[in-house]
């Protein structure tokens, strides 16, 4: 029978999973052997600049912490998997993709965004979205579009105003 320090430590662990997991916005598994130490330094880096951050968990210790937040992510926990978690829900993801282009040992395998389940495609899909600036850049470019067409119809009317009043 396990020593009840050990089995108490382990529950610590689960309850740390669980916490992490579910307070983030997403938590992305992925297969990072075949990295050189290097590479982990600058996935860290990468991370951290975009307020990411990532862990590697014991499978066994994952899937109970899943399992106590009804989480069904069993398919990816095969092999050595790491956590990477963030309050941004699209950050991990676009580091993680981008870093996998240019690192082909690592291997996106599923997540957790916004509370659910995501599957390698739906990641894939989510990879391509902008940064939140970017996003809000092509908003404010959308909306000076109508600000100028706004500005020229108000110069115009009131130039009509103007011939009319002579």
């Amino acid at each position: 029978m396990a020593n009840q320090a050990i089995i108490a430590k382990k529950e610590e662990v689960v309850n740390e999973i669980a916490d992490k997991v579910k307070n983030a916005t997403s938590a992305i598994l992925f297969d990072y052997r075949g990295l050189t130490d290097a590479e982990v330094t600058e996935l860290r880096r990468k991370l951290r600049e975009e307020q990411s951050s990532y862990k590697v968990y014991k499978n066994t210790l994952t899937k109970r912490a899943f399992d106590k937040l009804s989480i069904d992510l069993d398919n990816c926990l095969k092999g050595p998997s790491a956590i990477a978690m963030s309050d941004d829900a699209i950050a991990p993801i676009r580091v993680l993709a981008d870093f996998a282009k240019k690192h082909p040992a690592l291997e996106l395998k599923g997540g957790i965004v916004d509370g659910k389940v995501a599957s390698l495609d739906e990641l894939n899909e989510l990879a391509t979205v902008p940064s939140k600036e970017g996003l809000l850049t092509m908003f404010v470019s959308g909306l000076i579009e109508h600000v100028r067409n706004a500005a020229i119809c108000l110069d115009l009317h009131a130039k009509n105003l103007e011939e009319e009043s002579k």
